[in-house]
Parts: structure tokens; sequence; C-alpha cells
């Protein structure tokens, strides 16, 4: 059974910190885990040489961890062990990394900033690096989780994502959705009737949604099957998911299939990288 007893929070002293904290304190409200650490990588290397000297007559170390204190304390309200961590690091996906690995962290969360904003810690680099589940959450998310979008391609990779919603199911009362995005092969296209194929495609995606829900007793859960149409897959997925008013969207790293790319290591990429305006579960 799924569990998430340690929770890594990557802060960066920017406005997207307090929605992370608060994000954090309403989650471990619901899972209660062990404990939470709040990491902050200081790159002293990307300081202009012109401030080195005013450096060298002030603790940076003590003054941000202070400061990340009193965020914490602000907007962290949970009953849950907490601890600030700072360290001094060239590449922050290689001390998350570290971290993650001495404190047998099993979920991090990351900030998932509008891109002209810059993106913080959400890199490919991460995403490739760590071995646990990464939650990316968008400036100023909606603290409640009522409505959940699982995705599927009914790959074996893809059933960690109903084992994610299961877990957050026990714990606290949602509906949740399997959501397959389904898409007419364009090699064939040139050679059989698009509108023909469509619904054809569709009924096998029927049938194959149905007999993945029953070879992996995946119940309780309302089934969408949905065209993906001249966008790509995860645009299909955020657009509609939003759309829905869903509070979280839940992928695997990656999967394969037939008729979809959902899930295939580059469009889970897509979607970690995309600016979306709920939270994204990866499944590892």
């Amino acid at each position: 059974m799924k569990s998430i007893s340690r929770i890594l929070v990557a802060l960066d002293l920017t406005s997207i910190d307090t929605d992370l904290i608060q994000y954090a304190s309403f989650l471990s409200g619901l899972i209660k885990p062990e404990k939470i650490y709040f990491v902050h990588n200081i790159k002293k290397y990307e300081i202009s040489d012109l401030f080195q000297e005013q450096l060298k007559r002030l603790d940076l170390e003590k003054m941000i961890s202070e400061e990340l204190e009193d965020k914490v304390a602000r907007n962290f309200d949970a009953d849950v062990e907490h601890e600030v961590l700072i360290s001094e690091d060239p590449y922050t996906e290689s001390l998350v990394n570290y971290v993650v690995q001495k404190y047998a962290i099993d979920l991090v969360v990351v900030g998932n900033k509008v891109k002209d904003h810059g993106t913080g810690v959400v890199s490919e680099k991460l995403m490739k690096l760590l071995k646990c589940d990464i939650l990316s959450v968008p400036a100023e998310p909606g603290l409640k989780l009522k409505s959940i979008w699982a995705g599927t391609d009914f790959s074996k990779e893809s059933v960690k994502v109903f084992q994610v919603a299961a877990y957050l199911l026990e714990i606290n009362e949602a509906a949740v959705s399997a959501v397959n995005i389904f898409n007419v092969p364009v090699q064939f296209t040139p050679y059989l009737n698009k509108e023909e194929m469509i619904p054809r495609i569709e009924n096998h995606t029927r049938e194959k949604f149905e007999k993945f829900l029953k070879r992996h007793s995946i119940t309780g859960c309302d089934k969408k099957i949905i065209r993906g149409r001249d966008s790509s897959v995860a645009e299909n997925l955020s657009n509609e998911s939003e759309k829905a008013g869903a509070d979280l969207l839940i992928v695997a790293d990656k999967g394969g299939n037939v008729f979809s790319s959902l899930l295939v290591g580059s469009v889970t990429d897509e979607l970690f990288d995309r600016s979306l305006k709920i939270p994204l579960w990866v499944a590892k």
C-alpha cells in the first residue's frame, strides 16, 4: 500500500515559497507524515563579484535560515514535525537528490512557475534524478482535494497512478476520474477515413479501459475518454482537467500504448514543464 511518511519541500526565496508552504501544510493535515523538510540551496556563485566584500561580513546562511524559519512558522500550521535545511551546492538538483536519499523522502514538493519568471528547482534533471514521487504546485493553488484526475494509458506503469489515488482516498473523501487521451494514428490517415476511424478507436479504447480496471481491481472511479484532436496529449490533459475543475492531476513517470502517448516520458516531461493551474503529482 502506498505511504507518504517523509516530505521534502524545495524553497528558493521567491514569492511561490508561501504557496508551497501553505499547500504542504494543507497536505500534511490530510496525510499526517512523520516529518517535513523545507530545503533551500544558496547559490553564492550567482552573486556578482561586486558584492564579495560585503558577503564576507555577513552570515548569509544564518540570515536566510532565519528568514525561512519565520516564513514557515507563519504559513505552516499542521501538527507535523518539520525542519528547515539550508545548504550551498552548485547544483540544486543534486542537493535535493542527496537529501531525498539521506532522509528516505517519499514525496518532493516543488513550485510550478510561469516560465517567464524562471523555473526554479523544477527541471528535467530533477525529474530524471529523483526516485520518489514529485508534486509540482502552482502559485495560489486551491487548498482542497475533492476532485482527482488520474491519467492512464492502460500500461503496467500507470497502475502507480491509482495507487496514489487510492492512498489519497483513504485519508480524504474525493471523486476520482480515470482519464485516457486517445489520438488517431496519423500514419494511417492518408489511407483510411479519419471520421470512420474515430468511433472504432474510441470503442477499442473503452474495451481496453474496462479490462485494465478489472485486471487491476480498480473501482470507484469515473471513466473519461477524451479524443486528443490537434493538440498534444499533455496539453489536452492539462486543459481538460483544469476546465473540469480538478484539484489534482496524477500521472506516472512513464508508460506507453498504441493509441495513446500519455505517460510516455516525453509527455510527462511536457506536463511537468507546463504552467499548470492545478497541482501535478508524478508517481514513480
